[in-house]
């Protein structure tokens, strides 16, 4: 089941962030700040995150991170998406990406694009949006830092 965040999800999340050995200390940190920053403004009108739950067998075990790009009609971000690393190879990511591209779609988005690193770590990362019919927009050499690009994937949704 994918649901939106609710305040009871946070220690979870954590938990499932826990299990990303890929993750540096400082990436867990933004993610979390970021949740919680969800939690603290998901009821303003004009608040541009939103995160969403996947739970399995009641529990929660990955969650996508998604908002609206400023200036732009139709263009989003998909600022995160985590399973927990016990779960891999189950389908969860693909089921999250789809409800995210859907989320964008009914938001009457057309473009969603994700950034991620050109470490060796990150390889499976970057088949996974190959594998979902993203390519690859730009590589944006020693970005994070010398010898690690930044890789930001786009795909163009059709109604």
């Amino acid at each position: 089941m994918i649901r939106r965040l609710e305040k009871k999800d946070r220690n979870d999340l954590i938990e499932v962030l826990d299990t990303i050995n890929i993750f540096s200390t400082e990436e867990k940190k933004t993610a979390i700040e970021l949740i919680d920053e969800t939690l603290e403004n998901d009821l303003k009108d004009d608040y541009s995150y939103n995160i969403f739950i996947y739970e399995f067998d009641k529990k929660v075990v990955g969650y996508h991170c998604i908002g609206k790009r400023y200036m732009t009609t139709g263009t989003y971000d998909l600022y995160w998406i985590v399973v927990d690393s016990r779960m891999h190879g189950k389908g969860i990511g693909k089921k999250l990406l789809q409800h995210a591209e859907n989320f964008i779609r009914e938001q009457k988005g057309y473009l969603v694009i994700a950034e991620t690193s050109s470490q060796p770590s990150y390889e499976l990362t970057r088949k996974f949006y190959h594998s979902n019919d993203y390519e690859v927009l730009a590589d944006i050499k020693d970005f994070y830092k010398v010898n690690d690009n930044l890789i930001i994937f786009g795909k163009y949704l059709t109604t």
